[in-house]
């Protein structure tokens, strides 16, 4: 045996045999593993827990020999099964080997009793010297070699019983893992054996389970044997769907019922219960769903569910100020009846008053379920917009069909009937007592709305993408004063980037068919500029524009309108706090775009309700102003 760790083993058998001395450990450092295995390491080491605690000798010995069975321990879920492992102590920087298991490997246990017995006479020589030591703070390396990793070298992976035909558990036991030659890493085994029994239970087999399990290492041979067969057991069928409002029905049973798409007797899944919580949180009766299949009450096979419904306040209050740079101040003020009777229709109205900008509107809702979760929708608006370079007034009535197709992708079906007035100010006399040229529209027409949403995260999405896609036309003589098309496309891009970082890329298109652009009131127009099209440019700012005698400009709209934007944010470690950096260009155009470019950065927060960007922007083709601020919360899909 080395001198320095007989010194240390005579400290240390002296302290067990009588020296009632003290001793802190200040710190342990684990050397020579990655972040994950050297986290769990720590976590495991006793030596860690007791870091500035005063220790007897005893206690510290046994914690310096635990030390080599807790890292092997903490290693074994990686795989690593065979690691060379030394431990050191240092005090006032001279270090001394505790343990090294790849010098004493080849010791039997004679040598290793002639050796402590030798250390153990060495410290009776000297007992001042071992006492010393004994009260110095110390603090512990231990530096690991993981060595080669445990292999998989057979996995007998299988479900027997009805479940052995099912296609989607053959999917999932075809992507087990660790597969044969894959290192024998336990996380993974555990989520793959963690997830065959969750969709066992998913698709109706609630009766699986195993009937072999093992894993078996083989450390001289660095290999493992996996052996995991569930037997499924007999597939259940889907029974009575039980609806409870509690403590008080607000819509009638019979309505939810038909939200249930299944018929009973048919195969269970829990694909079948998670759309029908989706279409019940949806109709926003409620505060809280709770659907619970009772197979311990199944009879012939079909399993009862029960939902327990907890209803939402009947009525949602909305006020708040407002202030924008051409409507000036203004509050807000909303009403929204979530269920008018026990059929469930809905009633809304919502106030937007502001000084150069008022808009009041009024819906009533239906729900409709015989075709698809969705609404029938009759909306009315009214909005008054008076600024410094346009007078209009218009009113809308909008009866729709919402519906959900699948998770992804909603549609909307329909009808408006627009009125609309509108003056320029640029047209008008210097004469106070002339009253305004208005101009006046007509236009009834269909619309069809698609909006299509495949993201990881609604709230702050880093992979997928979003889009919506709007057609709406008018025939002349049949309602409208002119006959047009239009087609709106918008889309956005999401992806990660890192742990921190992700990339956002945005376009969109608009074009209009019309041989009678000068007929078209301004809402069926297209724009572009501000928060959301091209930043560094103000609303509307770019597109076919007039000058007044001031030497203002002001937008016209379009037919048509082109934007693309591409961004990149990052967050400190992780969030949630970040910055951005984007591009944005585009045009709203009648012949051929006249491309604008906005370049800027911005601060970004990561809320409950999405992201808050605060950015400022500068255009590169003559803005109006040097630079434009802007400020959104959410995000933008």
């Amino acid at each position: 045996m080395h001198p320095p760790r007989r010194a240390l083993l005579a400290a240390l058998l002296l302290a067990a045999t009588g020296g009632a001395h003290a001793v802190s450990v200040s710190s342990v450092e684990v050397k020579g593993l990655d972040d994950e295995m050297e986290e769990n390491v720590r976590t495991s080491l006793s030596l860690v827990d007791a870091i500035g605690d005063e220790l007897g000798w005893r206690r510290l010995g046994y914690m310096l020999r635990a030390a080599d069975d807790e890292t092997r321990e903490a290693l074994e879920p990686f795989g690593y099964y065979s690691p060379r492992i030394v431990v050191e102590r240092v005090r006032n920087g001279e270090r001394r080997v505790v343990l090294d298991t790849a010098a004493t490997e080849g010791q039997d246990a004679a040598d290793t009793a002639a050796a402590t017995a030798a250390v153990v006479r060495e410290a009776d020589r000297d007992p001042g010297r071992a006492r010393d030591d004994a009260q110095a703070p110390i603090s512990v390396v231990i530096t690991v070699e993981p060595g080669d990793p445990v292999r998989v070298r057979r996995a007998d992976i299988a479900i027997i019983g009805d479940g052995h035909d099912d296609p989607y558990l053959s999917e999932e036991v075809d992507d087990f893992v660790p597969r044969e030659g894959s290192v024998l890493h336990h996380p993974t085994y555990e989520a793959s054996k963690a997830r065959i029994s969750r969709r066992l239970a998913e698709r109706g087999y609630f009766d699986a389970d195993f009937s072999a399990r093992r894993v078996a290492v083989t450390r001289a041979e660095e290999a493992a044997d996996i052996e995991l067969v569930w037997t499924s057991g007999d597939r259940y069928d889907m029974g009575a769907t039980r609806f409870t409002q509690a403590p008080h029905e607000v819509v009638d049973n019979s309505l939810l019922e038909r939200l249930v798409y299944w018929e009973e007797g048919q195969y269970y899944h829990q694909g079948r219960l998670d759309r029908l919580r989706t279409s019940l949180n949806s109709l926003d009766y409620f505060s809280r769903v709770d659907i619970t299949p009772r197979p311990g009450e199944a009879g012939d096979g079909r399993v009862p569910v029960d939902v327990t419904l907890t209803p939402a306040k009947r009525d949602v209050y909305s006020a708040g100020l407002s202030y924008g740079t051409d409507s000036g101040a203004g509050v807000r003020l909303g009403q929204e009846r979530r269920y008018v009777n026990r059929r469930g229709h809905k009633a809304l109205w919502q106030v937007d008053y502001a000084q150069n900008r008022k808009t009041l509107t009024l819906q009533y809702r239906i729900p409709a379920f015989r075709w698809l979760d969705g609404w029938y929708t009759a909306s009315l608006q009214a909005a008054d917009e008076q600024t410094d370079y346009i007078d209009t007034r218009r009113i809308e009535f909008v009866a729709s069909r919402s519906g959900q197709y699948n998770r992804n992708l909603n549609l909307v079906a329909s009808m408006h009937a627009l009125r609309e007035r509108w003056a320029y100010e640029y047209e008008a006399d210097t004469d106070p007592t002339t009253p305004p040229v208005y101009r006046y529209a007509t236009f009834t027409y269909p619309s069809l709305r698609a909006t299509y949403v495949d993201l990881d995260d609604a709230l702050f999405p880093r992979g997928g993408y979003s889009g919506s896609l709007l057609l709406r036309g008018g025939v002349e003589g049949a309602g409208s004063e002119a006959s047009f098309a239009q087609f709106h496309a918008r889309a956005h891009w999401y992806l990660g980037i890192g742990d921190s970082d992700r990339l956002i890329l945005r376009g969109e298109y608009g074009r209009t068919e019309t041989s009678a652009l000068v007929d078209m009131p301004p809402s069926l127009r297209f724009y572009a500029g501000g928060d959301g099209s091209i930043r560094g440019y103000e609303w509307r700012e770019v597109g076919p524009r007039v000058v007044d005698d001031d030497d203002d400009s002001f937008a016209l709209g379009a037919r048509h309108v082109f934007t693309a934007s591409a961004e990149y944010e990052h967050y400190f470690r992780g969030g949630p706090w970040g910055i951005g950096a984007f591009v944005d260009t585009g045009s709203a155009y009648d012949g051929s775009p006249d491309l604008r470019t906005g370049v800027g950065v911005g601060l970004r927060w990561q809320t409950p309700v999405g992201p808050l960007r605060l950015d400022i922007a500068r255009g590169l083709d003559d803005p109006d102003s040097p630079f434009t601020l802007h400020l959104n919360i959410g995000t933008s899909l």
